[in-house]
């Protein structure tokens, strides 16, 4: 794991520790070929630039975010962003997480993208990314 995020993660309690250790690890698992770091101040994984998951404390819990996530037709990732095609779950107890349901979302997530690389050079439009 990239010592930042490590660090990231070991400045949260003893619960939520847990489980963005195993977040982190179970993307860096699925996510083989993604490139990691703190960006916006929280762990992000990108795929050749284009930020797919990441994570961050909030007052609700640990949120889980999936840039593109709104696309996977999964109800349980039932958090939607309001101008994006993001969608996230919430996260208070490790025992929430069912790594069935991560592992699925992680392999749509390298499949379903829309590109919010280039959003700025596109005054805020998005675009599908075609795989």
């Amino acid at each position: 794991m990239l010592l930042a995020i490590q660090a990231y993660n070991d400045s949260c309690s003893e619960t939520d520790k847990a489980i963005c250790n195993l977040l982190a690890n179970t993307i860096n698992s699925v996510l083989g070929d993604s490139e990691s770091k703190i960006w916006h101040a929280h762990p992000v994984w990108f795929l050749n630039g284009n930020p797919i998951v990441g994570y961050s404390k909030q007052k609700k819990g640990i949120r889980l975010m999936f840039w593109s996530g709104a696309d996977f037709d999964e109800r349980a990732l039932n958090v939607l962003g309001a101008k994006f095609k993001d969608a996230s779950i919430f996260y208070n107890e490790i025992s929430q997480i069912n790594l069935e349901d991560l592992k699925r979302w992680l392999q749509k997530s390298e499949t379903i993208q829309w590109d919010y690389k280039n959003i700025v050079k596109r005054k805020g439009q998005l675009e599908k990314i075609v795989l």
